[in-house]
């Protein structure tokens, strides 16, 4: 038997068809498009992305009869759908163009909004570390009822985050997953909605019909979705109808599934023997974010959360993360004057399959010392908040920084520069930790995944700057095999999420620090605390109240 994940990130739909073991027998990807009609606007096609799903799926199930597939699962990017009654799409772009339905998860055109909602100070801030970001739900409604009110807030009838959409595609339900909503929305079981919260931002339209644009049936991650399948989607899909469909997932989420259960009995980890709590779960690609559960509720100041049954049912989950991490480093690297240079370096090492950028700056760095390659950066150093900062600051409005810069072009500049960036994303990660440590978790050990883990350089900095071991999936595509555990939980092949993950998430490899740089880390961790002070400084010099 067997069960599919699909996974929509930022620019790519994936798909997997994965055994009861949780083995992946064949993957398939398809890009989709991104649009930014202006700064800080990030839109996509909601057709699009169904109809590249459909493809990706009719791939990997074509070589296997179709009563085999017992469950199908949705994970998605936390982007924003608007549909009318008709379930049509509706332009959430100026120019009107319909197919440009979609408001991306990095896009930050609600940032005053969302500073406004913060300064309501409503209790529902509570979930979400005191702070609301641009990137959850509420800002973009508002801002899409301020600035398109005729064009898009009027003709809406239908709010969807996502993964939602998709689930409802396959089967028709207009349930919404806990993930979703208590994550990204402000709802909070088992209370539900908070009217005052809606009422108190303005949006007092949504309560109209039980809240029935943005939702009013909620069900656990993974639960059974509909009838499965209906006979529309099945054929698009290339399964039978009535396959069972499990409630959706924010992408992160489904890569916490992918790894963070997995059986360590035997490797001498510091979490063996310990409650599940004891592990945080990273998903890095695009950008990152950090998973941590605790059996009650703990709140971390610029963190999100707690969110109960939102990843692991009956857990709390604190979501942690940095906006731009694989984004940040192509930024840096691809923007530097030797990248040319690195491109041809590359190609000449090997010139047939073409080398890795990444993996040829690996092996540059190790050429340039005789030590570890980490102290190379003792006077280069970067605060990577490029994009803002989601956690723990919580703070959209602050910039990147690099300190330690010369007149200098060369190949190795570059790699420096790439080497101080990666640590930069790791440092940012150890204060991210440090919030959720003094809040009351305890975390013993790191386990990731995500498109960054396949960067030997970024795992082993993670762990010399947290002073953790790195657990990695045995399982390239842990994200998908999470994906596909919401299948198999709703198929009822297995009884609950965590038998589900136990079975199917593996670990791979484990990448341990090294002692030899602890001291270093200590230093450079406090000047990346400085440069945040010393930018703050300089607004409040440059904009005093």
């Amino acid at each position: 038997m067997f069960y599919v994940g699909v996974d929509v990130g930022t620019a790519s739909v994936r798909a997997a068809l994965v055994t009861r073991e949780g083995l992946l027998q064949s993957t398939a990807e398809e890009p989709i498009s991104i649009w930014e009609p202006q700064a800080d606007h990030y839109v996509q096609s909601s057709s699009e992305i169904w109809a590249k799903c459909c493809g990706v799926v009719q791939r990997v199930v074509s070589g296997v009869e179709r009563s085999q597939v017992r469950g199908i699962g949705f994970d998605a990017t936390c982007s924003l759908v608007v549909l009318d009654q008709r379930f049509q799409p509706v332009s959430v772009c100026k120019d009107g163009d319909r197919d440009k339905n979609v408001v991306m998860w990095m896009d930050h055109r609600a940032a005053e909004q969302a500073v406004r909602i913060t300064g309501t100070g409503h209790q529902v801030l509570s979930q979400v570390g005191g702070v609301m970001s641009p990137e959850m739900q509420p800002p973009k409604l508002l801002w899409l009822k301020e600035n398109l009110r005729e064009s898009c807030w009027n003709k809406a009838a239908h709010f969807f985050d996502l993964p939602d959409f998709l689930s409802w595609k396959a089967t028709g339900s207009l349930t919404r997953s806990l993930c979703t909503l208590v994550c990204k929305w402000t709802y909070c079981p088992p209370e539900g909605w908070d009217d005052s919260f809606w009422t108190t931002i303005e949006l007092t339209d949504l309560l109209e019909n039980n809240y029935s644009k943005i939702g009013n049936v909620t069900c656990s991650p993974g639960s059974p979705m509909g009838q499965g399948l209906t006979a529309e989607a099945a054929a698009d899909l290339g399964l039978d109808p009535g396959t069972a469909v499990g409630a959706s997932l924010i992408d992160a989420h489904a890569g916490g599934l992918g790894v963070i259960g997995a059986d360590v009995g035997g490797l001498n980890l510091p979490c063996e023997h310990q409650p599940i709590t004891s592990r945080v779960a990273m998903i890095c690609g695009t950008s990152t974010c950090h998973m941590a559960i605790s059996q009650k509720p703990l709140f971390v100041p610029g963190v999100w959360g707690p969110c109960l049954s939102a990843m692991v049912p009956g857990f709390w989950l604190n979501e942690g993360g940095q906006s731009a991490t694989g984004r940040l480093v192509d930024h840096m690297v691809k923007g530097h004057g030797a990248y040319t240079q690195l491109q041809e370096q590359a190609k000449q090492r090997c010139p047939y399959a073409g080398e890795n950028i990444y993996s040829y700056l690996n092996s540059h760095l190790k050429t340039m010392t005789s030590s570890p390659v980490d102290l190379l950066t003792s006077s280069l150093h970067v605060w990577p908040d490029f994009h803002g900062n989601r956690s723990p600051l919580a703070d959209p409005t602050l910039k990147g920084m690099v300190v330690g810069l010369t007149c200098s072009q060369t190949l190795e500049d570059l790699a420096l520069l790439y080497l101080a960036t990666v640590q930069a994303l790791a440092l940012g990660t150890l204060h991210i930790l440090e919030a959720m440590k003094e809040a009351g978790h305890d975390i013993k050990t790191i386990f990731l995944c995500g498109g960054l883990s396949k960067n030997p350089l970024y795992v082993k900095v993670h762990a010399n700057a947290t002073g953790l071991p790195v657990v990695l999936p045995d399982q390239a595509e842990a994200v998908l095999v999470g994906a596909a555990v919401l299948g198999a939980c709703a198929s009822q092949d297995y009884n609950s999420i965590q038998e589900a993950m136990a079975k199917m998430a593996k670990v791979g490899n484990v990448v341990w620090p090294d002692d030899e740089v602890k001291g270093f880390y200590k230093k450079k961790y406090r000047v990346f605390l400085r440069l945040v002070d010393h930018q703050r400084e300089y607004q409040t010099l440059m904009n005093p109240r």
